[in-house]
């Protein structure tokens, strides 16, 4: 609000007023005495008056103007308002971000109940190498060795991406038949499910346009293309989607009919829910790429799926406490609208970056874990249908790997 206009100073030069009365050069003692009256001043002598002389013709120039004591005061509102736009500025980002921080801390405190370990129901996000002819029997091998003495037990494996009219085209997945024939072999009763996806239209100038009936009846098409090369499920992951998006609910709609007449699993990549209210509105209003869903709508989207991983990477956490706990508030929302039909999973970061949307000293695979048992164990700690969801097998590292089979697998 701007500051209110000064009030002008009743001393300044430029109040007009009357003309002051002669100063006395000496008071009287008190109010009772009298004013002796002044002794008789002699006139003057005579002086002849000088002749007269013109004055000089004004040149003009700059003269200098003591500027009164007003006016610098009517140039100073500017500053004030300054100062206090600052301070409100600094009011309305850091105090609710440190509020934010704090209740985050806050919400990784304490200790997890005891038996929210795995319960053998995880999943994986593998990259488009195993089926685009680039892994061999030996990679499948060591593989399986990882995954062996885990708990996973579904494998998102990247097959696409769509085009953006849906389509698929057979080149981009010519070894998949031979992965999935592998990994049968190798990891009896692991699901291989075909990981589908592309950019949405609503994210820039080109992508998947949700809203016309023809694509997405293209990209029903192509998940029945899948299910005939042997996958047993598939795993959708548009981006970017926003919260309330009808066509996606229809889309799903569709997609579940087809998945449930051949046997198969529907499971979808899913944003993360408003850890505030309405801040889905907010961020779809000055991003292109909205983060964050609301719950109900999340919650739509897990009724009409068999499985949703919830992508709980990329937070631009600063603290690995503030990220666990962020993680505690996201599976407690998660599991709070989740049926219990439904299997819920939590994205763990098996990857390293550090830029504004993702600190890799924060976002860990061993705070990610914590804050996904803290959650569980406030909200549902007996729900069946959970478990955790490793991303990405090509980035993951043995500090990941360690973290996931410690925190979790036991």
């Amino acid at each position: 609000m701007p500051a209110p206009e000064p009030t002008p100073d009743p001393d300044s030069a430029s109040q007009p007023g009357p003309t002051p009365a002669p100063v006395r050069t000496s008071e009287p003692e008190s109010a009772s005495d009298p004013v002796p009256e002044p002794d008789p001043v002699p006139e003057p002598a005579h002086v002849p008056e000088p002749a007269h002389v013109p004055e000089p013709a004004h040149v003009p120039g700059p003269e200098h103007v003591p500027e009164p004591e007003s006016a610098k005061k009517r140039r100073r509102p500017w500053v004030r308002r300054v100062r206090r736009a600052v301070l409100v500025l600094a009011l309305v980002l850091i105090v609710p971000l440190v509020a934010v921080e704090t209740a985050l801390r806050v919400n990784y405190m304490g200790d997890p109940a005891d038996g929210t370990y795995t319960r053998d129901r995880d999943a994986m996000w593998l990259g488009h190498a195993w089926v685009d002819g680039r892994k061999k029997d030996a990679d499948v091998t060591a593989l399986a060795g990882r995954l062996k003495d885990t708990g996973v037990r579904d494998l998102y494996v990247h097959t696409g991406p769509l085009e953006h009219d849906g389509t698929l085209p057979r080149s981009v997945y010519p070894r998949a038949r031979w992965f999935i024939d592998a990994v049968h072999r190798e990891l009896p009763g692991v699901r291989v499910q075909a990981f589908l996806g592309d950019v949405l239209a609503n994210g820039g100038p080109e992508g998947l346009e949700l809203s016309d009936a023809a694509t997405r009846a293209e990209v029903v098409r192509s998940a029945g293309q899948v299910l005939d090369t042997g996958y047993e499920g598939v795993h959708l992951d548009l981006e970017p989607l926003h919260s309330g998006d009808g066509h996606y609910l229809d889309l799903l709609d569709d997609l579940r009919r087809l998945t449930k007449g051949r046997d198969a699993q529907l499971s979808v990549a899913a944003h993360q829910i408003d850890p505030l209210p309405h801040l889905h509105s907010v961020a779809g209003f000055v991003a292109d790429h909205p983060k964050w869903w609301s719950q109900e709508f999340f919650g739509q989207v897990a009724r009409r799926v068999d499985q949703i991983a919830v992508m709980s990477y990329d937070t631009a956490r600063l603290f690995e406490s503030t990220y666990g706990g962020y993680v505690a508030q996201q599976t407690s929302l998660a599991l709070e609208v989740t049926p219990p039909t439904t299997h819920l999973l939590m994205g763990l970061p098996f990857y390293y970056e550090s830029n504004p949307s993702h600190w890799g000293h924060a976002e860990t695979v061993g705070a990610a874990v914590r804050g996904a048992r803290l959650g569980l164990s406030r909200t549902d700690p007996d729900r069946e249908l959970f478990g955790l969801a490793p991303y990405i097998d090509f980035a993951a590292t043995e500090t990941n790997w360690r973290e996931f089979k410690d925190g979790w697998v036991r």
